[in-house]
């Protein structure tokens, strides 16, 4: 009786600490959005999967870069912020996924975070995943090892997602737009 009681318990807890993801809400004026953790799926989704798919179709990545940084890549997770409602996010977003498929990135390793856009909710997601990361700009592509923040990308690259990621992850004097 006390093992089932421990399960449950630890079912209920697991319940409760469960993310949802890929949550939609709609605006005032009709506008979709997605808000907190969302996944590749989520992105696929219409009215996403429009912007989405066009962008990840359109776009080739530059493999010689690649192939410099996709054995150190691995060593990181990242988080990247973005907004559905957002053009920055709806140009870049798309394509650094393909350039992190393209690098064999372990996707487990990849956290995505949809910011809102409303009033009173402006750049923050339900479960405030981007508390205490000074996100100012989306996208925002922060990437960690060891659990600490190593550097970010804001908004753009400087020069293009993959000579930009490749001064991240060999820890060159790599400053971003909106320096945080």
């Amino acid at each position: 009786m006390k093992r089932v009681l421990t399960a449950l318990h630890m079912l209920f807890i697991l319940c409760i600490y469960a993310q949802e993801f890929n949550k939609e809400i709609t605006t005032e004026n009709g506008r979709q959005l997605l808000v907190g953790q969302i996944n590749l799926e989520g992105l696929q989704s219409q009215p996403y999967g429009n912007w989405f798919q066009m962008g990840y179709k359109n776009y080739q990545p530059d493999e010689t870069m690649v192939a410099i940084f996709k054995e150190k890549l691995s060593e990181y997770n990242i988080k990247l912020f973005l907004g559905t409602w957002c053009g920055d996010s709806k140009r870049e977003c798309p394509r650094f996924i393909k350039i992190l498929e393209a690098a064999d990135f372990p996707m487990e390793q990849l956290e995505i975070i949809a910011l809102d856009y409303r009033k009173g909710y402006y750049k923050t997601s339900p479960t405030g995943e981007e508390k205490g990361l000074n996100i100012i700009k989306v996208p925002t592509i922060i990437f960690f090892k060891n659990g600490k923040e190593v550097n970010r990308i804001v908004e753009s690259p400087l020069e293009t997602l993959e000579e930009d990621i490749a001064q991240i992850v060999y820890k060159k004097d790599y400053v971003p737009n909106y320096a945080y």
